[in-house]
């Protein structure tokens, strides 16, 4: 039989045969798609229903796939719609069409309290296994450590300069455009209020306090989560991608020395640089505005930041730089590694990585604020 597909209805007794002949390839979609609707619509409440595909001349994936479509939509309760006249050319591509699952329906209509709590223990759950990736990911990095300790020769200096460059050089220009900008606004916003009350000059207490113990570091912290964690994620990622991480292991190379180890300790020298580097730039930004709107001469300025910090309270955001530098590293490195051979999965992941990143940098700097008041400091 050649031409157009054609599913003619033909009542036997109670039963009902329809019978498909012709063509049923994807050239035909918007007939065929149209017949079968009909067909449901004609058929819906009979008993006894067959699908005769006898006459069916070619078929692809297509049409195998809106003959099975019509068994489904004509089955009913125990009655079970039946294809019958299948040749022996098209019955394994049939089944293989009847093998697929239809996905149930997402039923956002309800909203109860069970799928609520149901949702928060989900991600509560998730929350848990994050940190247990996380946790792994920190001993494997602590054990690649001991064993290129125990074999110095190992250890990939050349790939450590780079990521260093990346991750540190090339980040000074934005670090310290952004802590500059921030240090001006924190210092002007701190004068306009202070002027009230006529105490301009302790903008300068202020500023150098919040820059040194927090803001700096933090804020240098969350534009590295940004900027390199990011890039890790996606680094990472691309490889898992192309396999070119299973290459590593199949060639007998521990992908945590070789990829993540460098990109680690690239990270934790480059944020106590950066922090300082940031922290010196907002200085400047808000002694500058403190002198042009202010009127606080450079020397005043100077002899009461003098007087406003001590040595105490560079060290508290120089020590926060490591640790959060580790905390974005494995993040970023965690993420990297999960992502699946999709580009809508390294992009979850690649925004995922900064979202905790951010989170967990905030959290430690809560951690070590609780901390360092409880010693003293």
């Amino acid at each position: 039989m050649t031409g157009d597909p054609t599913l003619e209805p033909i009542a036997k007794g109670s039963g009902l045969a329809l019978c498909a002949g012709g063509p049923w390839t994807a050239r035909f979609a918007p007939v065929l798609e149209q017949m079968v609707a009909d067909a449901e619509k004609l058929c819906g409440g009979r008993p006894n229903i067959f699908i005769d595909v006898s006459q069916v001349d070619k078929l692809d994936t297509f049409g195998a796939w809106l003959i099975e479509r019509l068994r489904r939509s004509l089955t009913q309760g125990d009655v079970e719609a039946r294809i019958a006249g299948l040749s022996a050319n098209y019955s394994s591509l049939v089944d293989e069409v009847r093998r697929v699952k239809a996905a149930p329906a997402a039923d956002t209509a309800k909203v109860s309290i069970t799928g609520m709590l149901d949702q928060i223990g989900r991600s509560v759950a998730g929350f848990g296994t994050t940190l247990i990736q996380l946790i792994d990911m920190l001993g494997a990095v602590l054990a690649a450590t001991g064993r290129v300790l125990a074999r110095p020769r190992t250890f990939r200096l050349t790939s450590t300069v780079h990521h260093l460059e990346q991750v540190c050089w090339r980040a000074v220009p934005i670090v310290g455009l952004i802590t500059f900008l921030i240090g001006c606004i924190i210092s002007q916003q701190g004068i306009f209020h202070f002027r009230k009350f006529g105490a301009d000059i302790f903008v300068v207490d202020m500023l150098g306090v919040l820059v040194l113990r927090e803001i700096g570091v933090l804020l240098v912290a969350i534009m590295v989560a940004g900027r390199s964690g990011s890039a890790y994620t996606a680094e990472l990622g691309s490889m898992k991608m192309r396999e070119e991480i299973d290459a590593l292991r199949t060639m007998g190379f521990d992908p945590i020395e070789v990829l993540i180890l460098p990109r680690m300790l690239a990270l934790i020298i480059a944020l106590p640089i950066l922090a300082f580097l940031g922290a010196m730039a907002a200085l400047y930004g808000g002694g500058l505005v403190a002198w042009l709107y202010g009127g606080v001469d450079p020397e005043a300025f100077l002899l009461r930041l003098r007087d406003a910090i001590s040595i105490d309270h560079f060290v508290v955001g120089i020590v926060k730089a490591p640790v959060m530098a580790a905390v974005i590293g494995i993040v970023a490195c965690v993420e990297g590694l999960a992502v699946e051979g999709s580009a809508e999965s390294l992009g979850q992941h690649t925004t995922s990585s900064v979202v905790k990143g951010i989170f967990f940098v905030i959290v430690m700097d809560g951690v070590f604020a609780i901390f360092f008041a409880s010693i003293g400091m």
